[in-house]
């Protein structure tokens, strides 16, 4: 376990590569088993976390861990990450073409075919395709710790390790919830989520809404996604590096706002930042189960989650992607009651070994769980 915060603290990790990617790049001192102490002392070491631009196809952090660190150090890290934010088990990532986002190409319309009689032709046809920008975020963070604060802690090395747990944690946290309710439209910092984008049953993609039977602000969603390269993933900006940067500079003089104004003092400084946005390029492998009543879960004839489960997973075209359903803990824990109902009467929930994971399926297609889906989601009319 010691190894593993160790290999945290000099990797402060963060999210995945081209699609969930997961390398480690470190400019300065080597870092040893032992050398957390060393490292430190540096004054100015930098890493990147899921870090080195590498193609351009969508992968997952676990398959980036893989591919770019052999000593198994990293793939620690991703796990880690995922026992925080599941979405990275799953969500793919690749870089964008542009350098604040990326523009993809979207099919807008068919070309039309033709019955024909011999010696009889037929007029050419062509489709029709509609270009897309999508932006991305920048999620930043700075710490800076009194060096005197850290010595008095008897470790200075377990006291950094500490703080970036917590802003490791920050991090994660912000960056799942803008995956479902971030809004770049109202709020141009950040990159746009799935829920605005199914927010109408009205709209074109409405066809992909269910709506449940909630009333109200105490709803919640559950989510059917199929990631993959032609239909949902990540992206982070063209050049950049994938997924969480960190820069340790080390012992530095800062201004402090307490106390005396204009006061100086000698602090332990740390920059974090997270470069991400989202692409739908086809909505249809995306389905939203709106409006679930979460005071009428535990109820005597509660929503009935397996049906509309049922409804989702026939939305999706076809086979393309790889399709997760995600809930949040309240609907995590109703389906656990159902799963036990289900299985000693031969119904759809089971657990299965997913990825070395023990998860509840429903049929091949695992359930997360993202604290990051709210119960007072407002009704979708």
């Amino acid at each position: 376990m010691f190894r593993l915060l160790l290999v945290i603290l000099a990797a402060l990790m963060a999210f995945g590569e081209p699609v969930s990617a997961a390398s480690l790049v470190h400019t300065g001192s080597g870092l040893g088993s032992g050398a957390l102490a060393e490292f430190f002392s540096n004054p100015v070491n930098t890493l990147v976390v899921f870090g080195v631009v590498l193609g351009t196809g969508a992968l997952t952090l676990n398959d980036w861990a893989k591919r770019l660190d052999p000593n198994g150090k990293v793939p620690d890290i991703v796990e880690l990450l995922s026992q925080s934010n599941e979405l990275l088990d799953d969500m793919l990532w690749r870089e964008g073409n542009l350098p604040t986002g990326h523009r993809t190409t979207v099919r807008s319309g068919l070309p039309s075919v033709f019955w024909r009689m011999l010696n009889q032709g037929v007029a050419p046809s062509k489709s029709t395709t509609v270009q897309i920008d999508e932006q991305t975020g920048m999620l930043e963070a700075w710490s800076e710790v009194d060096k005197d604060l850290a010595m008095l802690n008897g470790n200075i090395s377990a006291f950094r390790l500490s703080e970036a747990k917590a802003f490791l944690e920050a991090m994660n946290q912000e960056m799942a919830s803008t995956l479902i309710y971030g809004n770049g439209g109202l709020a141009p910092e950040e990159f746009t989520g799935l829920a605005p984008r199914f927010s109408d049953s009205t709209a074109s993609n409405g066809d992909n809404i269910i709506k449940a039977d909630g009333v109200g602000s105490d709803n919640t969603s559950i989510w059917l996604v199929a990631w993959g390269e032609d239909t949902c993933h990540g992206i982070f900006p063209k050049g950049s590096k994938a997924g969480l940067v960190h820069d340790d500079y080390g012992e530095e003089t800062v201004e402090v706002t307490a106390g005396v104004a204009g006061a100086r003092m000698r602090a332990l400084r740390e920059r974090y930042q997270w470069k991400a946005g989202l692409v739908v390029k086809d909505w249809r492998y995306i389905v939203r189960i709106a409006n679930i009543d979460t005071s009428n879960l535990t109820g005597a004839t509660p929503t009935d989650l397996i049906d509309h489960m049922e409804q989702a997973d026939e939305l999706i075209p076809n086979a393309l992607g790889k399709r997760v359903f995600y809930v949040n803990r309240r609907v995590s824990r109703y389906l656990r009651k159902q799963a036990r109902a289900d299985v000693s009467a031969g119904g759809g929930l089971t657990y299965e070994n997913f990825a070395g994971k023990r998860v509840l399926m429903f049929g091949n297609v695992p359930i997360r769980r993202v604290d990051a889906i709210l119960n007072t989601e407002a009704t979708i009319p």
